[in-house]
Parts: structure tokens; sequence; C-alpha cells
């Protein structure tokens, strides 16, 4: 398990399986182009990154892929803009085989800007700065949790002074972890040290684990208003209710709620309303539930046909009554709640392969970001707009103005989020590893 700064990108090299970025040529008199997905490169061209549109970014290995991550809120304050950054993680890995998955907390520390300005670059230029590289390499330690089957989804909530993450298994199991000890041991070498020795004999083991699905699942989500809420939803079409109780453990609703024909693939509460939650399917449908009427009265609005392929994700903005749904069909859209379920409000038609991942940021109520099989992050800001007398560059034109920012580099990018204490710090997880970032434009 490795991490290490790259220099800012906007895409790898195509000649590169594991997303080293190479720089262009010195001898090469072409000057740089604007790459688009969806372009061709030819034999003798590259991609490189363009330094200047990130202020930082690193790239971090786990060795075996980490398909679903959450970030976990820590107690080093909020709105925090100062470098070194420091960021704790929990995540998941899909090893091929079952018994060597684990469920991973992690912390990166010593995140430095990997931008310089130019007075910075050439003053740089004329000192020895060996030393210094070193004392801004970036640092990840782990606490590993043994973990049966491969991890489909993780989420983290903090709860009674704790936190706890919940996960899905492949085998059909969705567990709950208390993985406060963990944090603890990777702020502390000697405690560190000390766990890895005790979970050899001592294995670590959830809290609360629930077998009633029967079939994996994917849709899974802790409620923001009403801590310790958990909702889970499996392949099957199953969506169960889950509240803490007295014995420390939960008490499960073994009554499914009533509406999807095909398999839950995304689940998000509302960030302001108890009780009411919004799913997404294979189905091809959106709905909405109120949890506080019987499983089969929930269902309380339903957008049919919602993407013409499966929904895969949806996000539910904290500031604006939106939420913002991504299907196979590549597709974004954008739904007024107060329309609900009627059309969408906005359509955003960039990606070229099935979306994977959508977020919307968490105060600026205009700005998402979206990623893709495609191997693109998008940011996006809804409330820009194209003025009519606005001189376009050819090659941009059949963009979407609302398109802020692309990120490439990673292959088969799975999951992204947003920063909620580090304003404008992006962390994405793909086949090819982490990427954890600040760009230019949010």
């Amino acid at each position: 398990m490795s991490m290490e700064n790259e220099e800012p990108m906007e895409a790898s090299s195509s000649e590169s399986e594991d997303d080293e970025m190479d720089e262009k040529s010195d001898d090469d008199d072409d000057r740089p182009k604007t790459f688009l997905p969806g372009q061709e490169l030819k034999e003798d061209e590259q991609l490189v990154c363009d330094q200047s549109a990130y202020v930082m970014l690193h790239q971090a290995q786990t060795g075996a892929p980490c398909l679903s991550f959450d970030i976990i809120q820590d107690n080093l304050g909020n709105d925090r803009h100062q470098f070194p950054m420091t960021a704790y993680l929990v995540a998941g890995t899909q090893a091929q085989s079952a018994h060597l998955n684990n469920i991973l907390v992690f912390k990166m520390s010593n995140l430095h800007q990997t931008s310089k300005g130019e007075d910075e670059a050439s003053e740089s230029e004329d000192d020895d700065d060996e030393e210094e590289d070193e004392e801004h390499k970036p640092e990840m330690t782990f606490a590993v949790i043994k973990n049966q089957g491969c991890v489909n989804r993780i989420r983290a909530t903090n709860f009674k002074n704790s936190v706890l993450a919940a996960s899905w298994s492949e085998l059909g199991r969705v567990d709950v972890w208390n993985i406060t000890q963990q944090l603890q041991a990777v702020d502390e070498p000697a405690l560190l040290e000390r766990y890895n020795l005790d979970t050899v004999a001592n294995p670590v083991k959830p809290l609360y684990s629930f077998n009633g699905h029967q079939l994996e699942g994917f849709g899974l989500d802790w409620c923001p208003t009403e801590p310790g809420v958990l909702a889970t939803g499996d392949c099957r079409r199953d969506i169960h209710i889950w509240k803490p109780n007295e014995a420390g453990t939960w008490t499960v609703d073994q009554r499914p709620l009533v509406g999807h024909t095909g398999s839950v693939e995304d689940i998000q509460w509302s960030p302001n309303e108890r009780n009411v939650l919004a799913t997404c399917s294979v189905d091809k449908t959106i709905r909405i539930w109120d949890t506080r009427a019987a499983p089969s009265k929930a269902c309380m609005l339903t957008a049919e046909n919602a993407h013409q392929n499966d929904v895969n994700v949806i996000s539910w903005n904290s500031k604006e009554p939106f939420i913002a749904s991504g299907g196979d069909d590549g597709v974004l859209h954008i739904w007024d709640l107060r329309q609900f379920p009627t059309a969408p409000v906005g359509t955003f038609k960039h990606h070229t392969a099935p979306i994977t991942s959508v977020e919307w940021h968490w105060t600026e109520a205009s700005v998402l970001a979206s990623s893709g099989e495609d191997n693109q992050v998008a940011f996006w800001d809804l409330a820009v707009e194209r003025d009519d007398d606005e001189v376009v560059d050819e090659e941009l034109k059949n963009l979407p103005p609302q398109l802020l920012f692309i990120h490439q580099g990673q292959t088969d990018i799975k999951e992204l989020h947003w920063h909620k204490q580090i304003p404008g710090v992006m962390v994405t997880t793909a086949h090819t590893g982490f990427n954890i970032f600040k760009t230019i434009s949010v």
C-alpha cells in the first residue's frame, strides 16, 4: 500500500497501465492541445497533465482495488484551507479471493500543494530541493479489519461518540463496525503496532450483522437527521429500515418497503426531512418514500422511466430541493422535488458510458460532480449559462457551458466524494487506486 504525489494532470499517459504521468518531451515542438474525451490520439501523441489546473493532486494505492469508500468526519475542524492537509477514510476491498478482503481505515496526511506559482517555481529551480521533496512526501497509514467477501458499498457515520461503518458484502450480509479504535490506531504508531498484534489472535467482529436480505446489494445510507438509522437495499428489490435500540444493536424491520421491481442500486436519505428517503433501481424508476407509513404504502412518489436504462446513482442536494441521478445511459438528470415526478428540469449528456457516481457539493448548491465508466470525473455548475454573444473555442463549443472541469487519469472510476470539511477537495476511487485533489475550478 502506497501513496505518492503526482504532477497535476487532466489525463494519464495513453501508454501507461499503472497511471504513471509522463511529461511531454522537451524536443517536441508541437504546442499542447486541449484533449477532449472521445478524441483519438495519434501514434506519437500522449496525454500530459495541465499543472495549472490543480492546486493539489495525490495518488494512493491500496493493493486490491476499493470500489467503495467514505470520508470520515474528523475533529480537525471545518472549512480547512491550510496545507498540508489530512483526511480520514474507510473503504472496502474487492480482492479476487473472497477470504482476502478487508475493511480499510486509513489516514492520508502531509498532503501538500502540488502546484506552484511562477515565483515559487523559479526559486525551486535554483535550490537543492531534495530534502524539501522528502518533507513534502504524502503519507498513508492503515488499520485493517478482515472481511468475508468483496465489499460492494460502505458508509460511515458518527453515533454516540463513536464512528461506525456499515458495509454491504457480496455474500448478502450487511455488517456494522465500530471503527473508533482503528481511527485512534492510525494516529499513533504505538497503538497501531499493538492493534496489529492483537488482531492476529482476536479478529475484529462487527457490532451487528443482518442476513435477512438473502441476496447481495448496493443500496446503503445512514440517515443524517436521525442518528443510527440505516437503510439498506438489495439486488432482489427489497429495502429494509434499521433503527438502533437500547441494547447497542439494531432492530431491522423485516417487512421490506414495497415498490421496486428490480435491483435497488442507490439509497439517499433526505438531508432535511426525517423519515424521507429516495431510491433508484434497475427498473428505471426513482422513488420517494415516507418510512412512517406501512412498508406496503410507504412509496409516495415514483418517476417512471427516469432513465432509458438502469438508474445507478442518486444524490440529494442539501441546500435546494433537487435530486441528481445518473444511469447506464450516460445521462445526468436534475429533478426538482417541487415538480417531481414530472420531467427533469435539467439533462446533461456528456459521459460516453454508464455513470457510476454523482454527488452534490455540500455548500455550493449549484455545483455537483459525476463519474463514469468512460474514466472521467466531471465537475458541473448548473448556475452557469452561455451568453449568446460569447466567443467559444471551436473545439469546445459542443461542451455544455455548465461543465466546469474534467479530471482523468484513473481507469474504471467507481465512486467519488467531496470532503465536507476541506472546501473543494475531491476523493475518487477506481480500479487503479485513489486520487485526492483540489482544482482551481471549485
